[in-house]
């Protein structure tokens, strides 16, 4: 098993600054993953990664590294079930963590919205809008995911 590190599917990534603050405290390393270029904190702690404009280029490139020792921060479905099934502990956006209780549920739902959403003829809801409790619950729920990988070893 690696290091202990983080690894964010970047592109839609509401929290990146409070994962930068947290990881910065307890002095993990983080990798920001993004089909495009922005700016991430100059330091040894943060990398940014730029895969290719492929589809799902920065999903393979972080479940290939997911593995015990990481935290992945995703809202993305698919990449959570894979990260959960390299062993990683899996963090959405909104500070709710995957589980292998709660992948099965979370991807049946996913696909059934998907079917909803292409039998709507373009009446398309999108997630609820991010709050403040959403970022306070995610700064708990990585602090404390981190903790217990660092008890861990």
């Amino acid at each position: 098993m690696g290091e202990l590190q983080v690894l964010v599917d970047a592109d839609a990534c509401p929290v990146k600054d409070e994962i930068y603050r947290v990881t910065a405290r307890h002095a993990v390393p983080v990798s920001v993953v993004s089909n495009s270029p922005f700016r991430v904190p100059v330091g040894p702690l943060v990398s940014r990664v730029v895969v290719s404009e492929g589809f799902d280029a920065a999903d393979d490139w972080i479940a290939e590294r997911a593995d015990a020792r990481c935290v992945v921060v995703t809202a993305d479905i698919l990449l959570a079930d894979r990260c959960l099934k390299a062993g990683a502990t899996v963090l959405a956006p909104t500070g709710k963590a995957f589980t292998h209780a709660s992948i099965g549920g979370a991807v049946a739902t996913r696909a059934i919205m998907a079917d909803l959403r292409a039998g709507a003829d373009g009446l398309t809801g999108g997630p609820p809008p991010f709050t403040k409790a959403d970022r306070s619950r995610f700064l708990q729920g990585l602090d404390a995911a981190l903790v217990r990988l660092k008890r861990v070893g």
